[in-house]
């Protein structure tokens, strides 16, 4: 057991990206208490913010590769609920039946959620995760541990024991992952000076987008598990800056209200090749997989979009060949790499259905009828038909990210 908590702790810090890393936290605390489901929530000042969750008995009853679809919400941190009291005391819980719980203790168990998802839940064992310098950041939460024969029985003594290694260990990662996600939101941030439709609400709503997509077309094409894990990593983040070139493009031409002429919109078309320049060199896989999203989002099936085949720290179109059957200037069809085409459908969907300074939301019917139209034309063909495929996970993401992210400051 101590061999195999020290090889989680490199696991976990292998991983970046704030939600990929409760996702994993999740599936790996299930599997060293034997829980049935189990959720994270992530301290927001005074509240707990009810951040990821899942449960082995509601997906079995999902179609293969779907994902839980479930509503975000808040509670505060006080004594009344169990996550709450374990956040404000600091203490573990390890309770045999929730609903059993007596009336002389302060908490009361949440019915409502097991009602709402035709859920039975008995035995929970809940943990804060401290850190030192952070504090208590928020609580790891596992549901109805199974026996052998996949009945639930209440968590041991044993599993108290691991399960508290193993939050500190995962307190630690969710600390890395939590400032890293805050360099790249103080990006975007800088990004917003400029650009007041790039908030963190829209790049996190874009980059969950790309991964539902991505993990599915991933799939589709017999990608291995262990590689769409490390892609899942360090496409979101990739995702997430894909329009920080940005940064470079002028006021007046990024806060114009009208349309933009010709030559205000050759200028804009430079934020893909520079957000791209800004990742040299291309030593890792994030700044590569960045440097892609940057210019390639723009890019259309068709052979329509821009910046084509550009020298990225000039803009100057690229001398010789550069597509896959030896012709030059623009990008079509899978000469694009995948994850620009994935965040080009991603980005537009979003743009789509927000409201903006320049346009309202437009309605959901006519963004689908503008994504189906366009199949071959602006997007990947496949991938419009995953896009519809999954249209109920990308809902939730959707309405999960309905709100702006809190800045990183």
């Amino acid at each position: 057991m101590l061999k195999s908590l020290l090889s989680l702790g490199v696991e976990l810090n292998q991983i970046h990206d704030l939600d990929i890393l409760m996702e994993r936290i999740l599936e790996r605390a299930r599997h060293f208490s034997g829980a049935d489901a189990g959720s994270v929530y992530i301290r927001e000042g005074d509240r707990l913010k009810f951040s990821y969750t899942q449960n082995r008995t509601l997906e079995r009853r999902l179609a293969p590769g779907r994902k839980l679809v479930y509503t975000t919400y808040s509670i505060p941190v006080d004594k009344t609920s169990i996550a709450g009291y374990v956040a404000e005391s600091g203490e573990f819980l390890n309770i045999e039946n929730v609903y059993d719980l007596s009336d002389n203790l302060s908490y009361r168990f949440n019915k409502e959620m097991d009602t709402l998802a035709d859920y039975r839940t008995a035995s929970m064992l809940t943990l804060p995760l401290v850190t030192p310098t952070s504090g208590t950041m928020g609580v790891l939460q596992v549901i109805n541990a199974q026996d052998d024969k996949g009945r639930t029985i209440p968590f041991s003594t044993e599993d108290e024991e691991v399960m508290f290694h193993f939050a500190a260990l995962a307190a630690v990662a969710l600390e890395r992952a939590q400032i890293t996600r805050s360099a790249i939101l103080r990006l975007v941030e800088a990004s917003a000076l400029r650009d007041p439709l790039e908030t963190g609400a829209h790049v996190n709503r874009v980059a969950e987008y790309s991964i539902t997509l991505y993990e599915n077309w991933a799939r589709c094409h017999s990608v291995p598990e262990e590689e769409i894990t490390i892609n899942r990593d360090v496409f979101r983040m990739a995702a997430m800056l894909h329009d920080v070139g940005k940064i470079a493009i002028p006021d007046r031409i990024l806060k114009k209200p009208g349309k933009l002429d010709s030559e205000e919109f050759e200028r804009m078309k430079e934020h893909t090749f520079i957000g791209a320049r800004l990742f040299q060199p291309f030593e890792s896989a994030y700044n590569r997989a960045a440097a892609e999203v940057a210019l390639c989002h723009h890019e259309r099936w068709d052979g329509k979009g821009y910046p084509g085949c550009v020298e990225i720290m000039t803009g100057a179109p690229c001398k010789g060949a550069c597509q896959a059957d030896g012709s030059s200037g623009t990008k079509a069809g899978e000469s694009i790499p995948v994850f620009g085409r994935i965040v080009a459908l991603a980005d537009v969907f979003d743009a789509l259905s927000s409201k903006r300074a320049y346009k309202e939301s437009w309605k959901e019917k006519d963004v689908l009828a503008y994504i189906r139209n366009e199949k071959g034309g602006q997007f990947d063909p496949e991938l419009v038909d995953i896009f519809f495929d999954v249209y109920d996970e990308l809902k939730r993401i959707q309405d999960f990210y309905a709100h702006p992210e809190p800045s990183a400051g």
